[in-house]
């Protein structure tokens, strides 16, 4: 797997969401930004189990991302979030990235991996990020894929 590849796959399928008008766009980079703008989703940590097959044949990644909203009204910023971490709905963060999966047989983000899956939500917290205080969680994707490639 091309960690920044899958990266950017990750947070191009999180541009799916559907936010309420007054929440704004939600914006989405496959890295960390110097800085957000807000709602914003993005990839961060990434732990990864080689050689989970003989021969290279699986690699396990855990992408660890984090989605930010502004505290402009704090119960406002909080009914959002609540939003993306839903399990369903337009603004579910998880139903938009396993859309990625592809249908049955097909290879998840268009190519890049075997499978994906949001596994949990965690961290949900006040979050600083370059000075500013925004109400955040992080969302931890499991990624499988080829370790050849």
């Amino acid at each position: 797997m091309q960690i920044s590849a899958v990266r950017d796959a990750i947070a191009d399928a999180a541009r799916a969401v559907v936010l309420p008008s007054s929440a704004g766009k939600l914006t989405c980079t496959g890295y960390t930004p110097d800085a957000v703008s807000e709602p914003h989703f993005f990839c961060g940590e990434v732990s990864i189990d080689f050689d989970k097959a003989f021969g290279r044949a699986l690699d396990e990644a855990e992408v660890t991302c984090r989605v930010l909203v502004g505290r402009g009204d704090d119960r406002t910023a909080q009914k959002t979030l609540d939003a993306l971490l839903s399990g369903s709905g337009p603004a579910s963060l998880k139903t938009a990235i396993e859309a990625a999966r592809g249908a049955p047989g097909e290879a998840a983000l268009g190519g890049l991996a075997d499978d994906l899956h949001v596994m949990r939500v965690q961290g949900y917290r006040w979050y600083e990020h370059q000075g500013t205080t925004y109400v955040g969680a992080e969302l931890v994707i499991k990624v499988i894929g080829d370790g050849r490639t």
